[in-house]
């Protein structure tokens, strides 16, 4: 998912940027110009720091700007078919929800959140199952599969990317967590918790004899 990378590319600096503090004129330049990017059509550049200049830059003919060589250190975003991923729900629309993982939404339609027919609440910004009555609401977590992937060198936040709950291990996170301890139980490995007996309630005391009047003479 995310990946270190060094990168060599060109950065064009402006007129009016050209000054003493080269470096920090790069860095700013070049954060402007790839952060945020897709290239080679699958590769999301999060984040580049330590900009270095390589060379001497060249200035284009009716252009005014320079042409400045880097080289740079990248921390990228590179999402992949079949690939689990974790994150949390940001909307709930007619159709299924948005889970945001890193820097990208993917999109859970609703025949890929459960085993169950989905009843949606889009005014609450909720989905639950109609048997199992597990749902789902914004700022859940979830886990879930890549099963498709169609990323946008135009606006990468508007790429289409599928994903699926439906499977073994996938699902909100308490779901999970659920599934394995009933695993485990039926297998032997958690013992099943038992209720304790309820102690017998205790019989009540006799009432205390009664007195001889004073006077009264036992028979």
């Amino acid at each position: 998912m995310y990946y270190l990378d060094h990168r060599r590319d060109v950065v064009r600096i402006p007129p009016e940027r050209l000054g003493p503090k080269l470096e920090t004129v790069l860095t700013e330049l070049a954060q402007q110009q790839f952060e945020g990017k897709l290239f080679d059509g699958q590769n999301l550049t999060v984040l580049i720091q330590g900009v270095r200049p390589i060379g001497e830059g060249h200035i284009i003919h009716g252009d005014g700007g320079v042409y400045q060589e880097v080289e740079y250190d990248s921390l990228i975003f590179r999402p992949e078919i079949q690939e689990v991923v974790e994150g949390s729900v940001v909307e709930i629309r007619k159709f299924g929800a948005f889970v945001r993982f890193g820097p990208l939404d993917g999109l859970l339609h609703v025949s890929q959140i459960m085993d169950d027919r989905v009843n949606i609440d889009e005014h609450n910004q909720r989905l639950v199952g109609v048997e199992t009555k597990r749902d789902l609401k914004v700022g859940y977590k979830v886990r879930a599969r890549v099963v498709s992937l169609s990323l946008s060198e135009i606006s990468p936040r508007d790429s289409r990317i599928g994903l699926t709950m439906r499977q073994p291990g996938l699902g909100r996170l308490e779901w999970v967590v659920d599934a394995h301890k009933k695993a485990d139980e039926k297998s032997g490995k958690r013992p099943v918790k038992k209720e304790a007996a309820k102690p017998a309630p205790k019989a009540a005391a006799a009432p205390p004899a009664a007195k001889p009047a004073a006077g009264a003479k036992a028979a």
